[in-house]
């Protein structure tokens, strides 16, 4: 069976790692033919360079299209007018924490572009109950994976202020609340620290390194990293904090649950559907950076709470195996 898989390939020009690129050779494994595309760091070519695969490989069996809420929201709809001109059957893969949002603001395209879809694939339970709530019918809830094994869960009996975000640097992600938290938790533990990994996608790299220096915060900004890098990294923090203000089911945040850090998040998007507050991680209000402190300082002082915590969120991250994944995958394009 052929498949033709649209996307953001963009690892290459130091931008982050996207599901085109891990979902892939999964695929692969399971013997699908992939053709991939798009990898043209230029928006302009990077669109032009996908509707002529669509056009040059339409005999395909299915058409996937990783479907975002922000600019390259456009690209999916474009290819999927261009699909259903072609009569390729095609299945959009949610990812955008803001497409509620889309949905309400472009109603008439968003309905053509979804309605026509062979199926919609929801990676978390909050995309796939909002497009349920919307009407669309054909619709399969089928988590973002993580190859566990990959991933060695570390046992910690006590916790300090080391925290650890990964990101790309850009406003929808909020990364200078993490710049507060730490300047409120060093109120009370004055050698707190923060390493920030991710690659500058705004320019706002260079402002937060300012406002670092100018309350004299002990912040690591790595860059970019490997996989392989942070996650050897991660093993000399004890917290994950993810900012943003809009999400959809991060990946990040499943590594972080796999590895054993104790997640802190804020409530937004899909997270909610991800994490259990108190249970799974701790979920505070979007933007509150004191309450994003004054959770991590109880969890400091209350480590048997920290302890099952991370045992937990690491059974959890168990279930988003590749291998548990891939039979959804296979069970849904041997349809």
């Amino acid at each position: 069976m052929k498949l033709l898989y649209l996307g953001n390939k963009l690892s290459k020009h130091g931008l982050n790692v996207t599901t085109i690129e891990t979902l892939t050779p999964v695929l692969e494994n399971e013997g699908f033919e992939v053709i991939t595309a798009s990898d043209k760091k230029n928006v302009f070519w990077r669109f032009l360079d996908m509707m002529i695969t669509i056009i040059k490989h339409r005999k395909v069996d299915y058409l996937l299209i990783d479907t975002y809420s922000t600019s390259a929201f456009w690209f999916a709809v474009s290819a999927g007018f261009l699909a259903k001109f072609l009569k390729i059957s095609y299945i959009p893969i949610l990812h955008g924490g803001n497409l509620p949002n889309r949905l309400q603001a472009n109603r008439k395209i968003s309905a053509f572009f979804f309605s026509n879809a062979h199926t919609l694939v929801a990676p978390s339970k909050y995309l796939f109950s909002v497009f349920q709530n919307e009407g669309f019918k054909r619709l399969l809830l089928i988590p973002n994976g993580i190859e566990i094994s990959n991933y060695s869960f570390c046992q910690r009996t006590h916790f300090q202020p080391k925290l650890l975000w990964v990101r790309a640097f850009a406003s929808i992600y909020n990364p200078k609340m993490a710049l507060e938290v730490l300047e409120n938790i060093k109120e009370i533990y004055p050698k707190a620290s923060l390493t920030m990994v991710g690659p500058d996608k705004d320019g706002s790299l260079t402002e937060l390194k300012k406002f670092a220096k100018s309350k004299n915060l002990d912040v690591n900004f790595t860059g970019k990293l490997s996989k392989i890098e942070w996650i050897a990294l991660a093993k000399s923090h004890d917290f994950f904090i993810n900012t943003t203000h809009f999400d959809n089911t991060p990946v990040s945040v499943i590594e972080a649950m796999a590895l054993g850090l104790v997640v802190v998040s804020t409530n937004v998007g899909g997270i909610p559907y991800l994490l259990t507050n108190n249970e799974t991680g701790f979920l505070v209000q979007d933007n509150d950076s004191i309450a994003m402190a004054t959770t991590i300082l109880n969890a400091i002082e209350n480590p048997s709470k920290a302890i099952e915590i991370s045992e937990k969120s690491r059974i959890f991250a168990e279930n988003m195996d590749w291998k548990k994944v891939a039979i959804v995958w296979k069970k849904l394009l041997n349809k």
